[in-house]
């Protein structure tokens, strides 16, 4: 072989090798997602933040009621990717409304976990934004037919089915078995992509969905009440694939 083809195939080599060092640097310095995790009108247990620190590719700025919704206003934003909600507020002012609104509209990701389920329970809006309600009353559906008020049960050993395995949420999570705080007797609106489902009598059959409200990307958990929901694997890895799927 001459020694000029020799020389070229070292230069390419050594580019291809070069190429492939940049690749891994770039993938190590990934950025995290910036989380907004805003709490407050229900308590948690005592590992909530331990568990949140755990999340792998996520930092998280904690933020709590009355004064959460401050962050929401357009002057805030630049500060995280993903608004994490697992609050359970039910009052809400006409200006904290329009920020909701403009914020949730403009782009900005949205997970609505658990206990975010129940909050603002006379704004009709919220429905509309996270894909669903519990209802403290009685309430009748868009067909017309009445429905008893929303439940909860502690404690409850069921089994949770995949209803959308090719969704980058559900990636790599099969069928499993979790023990949770569940909700019955509440609204899912139509036309939501559901991810996760299941026969549990004491629940709504759909328990994780998706959606869109104006440019933003909304994901709504029903699981993850407790410490007993968040030391199951397939949960911590449902929760942290919808964080980064939301940004």
């Amino acid at each position: 072989m001459k020694k000029s083809s020799i020389k070229i195939i070292g230069i390419i080599i050594l580019s291809l090798i070069t190429l492939y060092n940049s690749t891994v640097f770039c993938q190590k310095k990934k950025d995290p997602v910036r989380v907004l995790l805003v709490t407050g009108g229900h308590s948690f247990d005592k590992s909530f933040e331990s568990f949140m620190q755990s999340l792998p590719g996520i930092v998280v700025t904690h933020v709590k009621h009355p004064n959460a919704l401050q962050m929401l206003r357009s002057e805030n934003r630049k500060s995280y990717d993903v608004v994490l909600l697992y609050d359970m507020p039910q009052t809400i002012s006409e200006q904290e409304k329009n920020d909701f609104i403009d914020c949730f509209k403009s782009g900005k990701g949205l997970v609505a976990w658990h206990h975010a389920f129940a909050s603002y329970k006379d704004w009709p809006e919220y429905k509309e934004i996270i894909g669903g309600r519990y209802y403290y009353t009685p309430w009748t559906d868009s067909k017309g037919v009445t429905h008893p008020a929303s439940t909860y049960k502690h404690d409850v050993n069921f089994r949770v089915k995949v209803a959308n395995k090719k969704h980058p949420i559900t990636k790599g999570i099969s069928d499993f078995d979790i023990i949770d705080e569940t909700y019955g007797s509440c609204c899912v609106n139509p036309g939501v992509n559901v991810l996760l489902a299941t026969n549990e009598p004491t629940s709504v059959s759909s328990l994780a969905w998706t959606k869109k409200y104006g440019k933003s990307k909304v994901v709504t958990i029903l699981l993850g009440h407790d410490e007993k929901a968040w030391n199951n694997p397939s949960f911590k890895q449902l929760l942290t694939q919808a964080i980064l799927w939301a940004k």
